[in-house]
């Protein structure tokens, strides 16, 4: 793969990524922006070595995947504890008809968090999760079955 295939894979897949990464860092987009360029100066650094087994999408992902625990376990261990909310670049009004939804997010487990903002905000299969999380298929499938329930129960309380 030549940088210049190196530059415009990652421009195809940039905003998920970021997105992806926002969700996992509940809404914080600085500092999902922070770990994605990890991610990508860390791909970039190794994508001479990049095997074509996964598609590159997955590899980023994965690769961003593993950023975000290296951070979280390194910089910042109660990541996902207490709600952000707020989405920087928003309007106030459009932060506050989201966060309800961020701060239902933020209470799943962090597997469940990652299975739902990777199936139901990027769409990707369970083998693609498979992939990026090296969770089961089984295991993705039950975090999503509890995540949803979860999520439901979170969004239906009427005091929050």
């Amino acid at each position: 793969m030549t940088r210049e295939q190196f530059i415009g894979l990652v421009a195809e897949v940039q905003e998920s990524l970021r997105r992806f990464l926002s969700g996992l860092c509940d809404g914080d987009r600085t500092t999902a922006d922070d770990i994605a360029q990890n991610a990508l100066l860390k791909a970039y650094m190794s994508y001479s070595g990049f095997e074509g087994r996964a598609s590159f999408r997955t590899w980023l992902f994965r690769i961003a995947y593993n950023c975000f625990y290296d951070w979280k376990k390194t910089v910042h261990p109660t990541c996902g504890d207490v709600p952000t909310g707020a989405v920087s670049d928003e309007t106030p009004d459009r932060n506050f008809r989201h966060q309800k939804l961020y701060m239902a997010i933020n209470a799943l487990s962090d597997h469940e968090k990652a299975t739902v903002l990777l199936f139901y905000m990027e769409g990707k299969p369970v083998k693609e999760i498979e992939a990026i999380t090296g969770l089961s298929s089984t295991a993705i499938r039950t975090h999503l079955f509890r995540a949803r329930r979860h999520l439901k129960a979170f969004l239906e309380k009427d005091d929050i």
